[in-house]
């Protein structure tokens, strides 16, 4: 309960001291924000795609049973 009082006591400060920017945003400003997160997006499939073998083999070998365990049971 008390992290919600500071919560909200932050979120009321902070609206309490807000300015106005005066700034314009045209829509080219938009246009490169959307080039920057389909451009974030492209180059973590693309470290995602050139890492996946060696993702697959780690995952793997904690999921394939040891022949030790294989011999017991």
């Amino acid at each position: 309960m008390r992290i919600v009082v500071r919560i909200l006591a932050i979120i009321a400060f902070t609206v309490g001291f807000i300015s106005p920017a005066y700034a314009y945003l045209d829509p080219g400003t938009g246009s490169i924000i959307l080039q920057g997160v389909i451009g974030g997006i492209a180059a973590g499939a693309a470290v995602i795609g050139l890492y996946w073998q060696k993702v697959k083999a780690f995952v793997s070998s904690y999921r394939q049973p040891n022949s030790e365990t294989k011999d017991k049971g």
